[in-house]
């Protein structure tokens, strides 16, 4: 396991990400109880939870902004993203940095979890398809689902999950933190 004083320490002891047929590396969180997970691939970096800046009339599952060496970041709840009561702040309490593509340009939007757990190697013979119905998250929303012994990862889209459009419009709107 993660602890909250260094959770990038997962992200620099990974294996350089190789071809994705033969399977992918993930970092493993929870969020409302159910454990996610993101190909390392689209992470800049993971940091501890700190204030963020309320922005006043932004979505609910947006949580406010952040100052990353400059830069304004949108923090978003993953658990009221999928229609799930606002996390509940802990000691282990991570926004996890990704980096999204739209239009050429790149964007940073953090993603508030509970806790990160560790990175993962995922076989593709691990790798099943998103239920078609019976989940509450959309099920275009999940690239994968992978079995383990005691249950289930979901891999989320994040392309899909984190729509850059949606997104970049969000930190557009948002104005400069000093």
């Amino acid at each position: 396991m993660i602890t909250a004083e260094n959770p990038s320490r997962l992200l620099a002891s990974a294996a350089p990400p190789e071809d994705t047929d033969s399977g992918c590396q993930c970092l493993t969180f929870t969020s409302a109880g159910t454990l996610f997970a993101v190909e390392i691939s689209g992470i800049k970096e993971i940091i501890q939870y700190t204030r963020v800046t309320e922005v006043p009339m932004m979505p609910p599952q947006i949580r406010g902004v952040i100052n990353l060496r400059g830069q304004v970041v949108p923090v978003v709840d993953l658990a009221v993203r999928f229609g799930r009561e606002a996390s509940a702040l802990g000691r282990r309490s991570c926004v996890v940095i990704l980096e999204l593509l739209e239009g050429g340009e790149r964007y940073d939007i953090g993603v508030l979890v509970d806790s990160v757990s560790e990175v993962m190697e995922i076989a593709p013979e691990d790798m099943a398809p998103p239920p078609g119905f019976g989940t509450a998250i959309q099920p275009e929303f999940i690239r994968h689902m992978v079995r383990l012994e005691d249950g289930f990862v979901i891999v989320l889209d994040v392309s899909r999950t984190f729509d850059a459009r949606d997104m970049v419009a969000l930190a557009a709107s948002v104005p400069e933190v000093a």
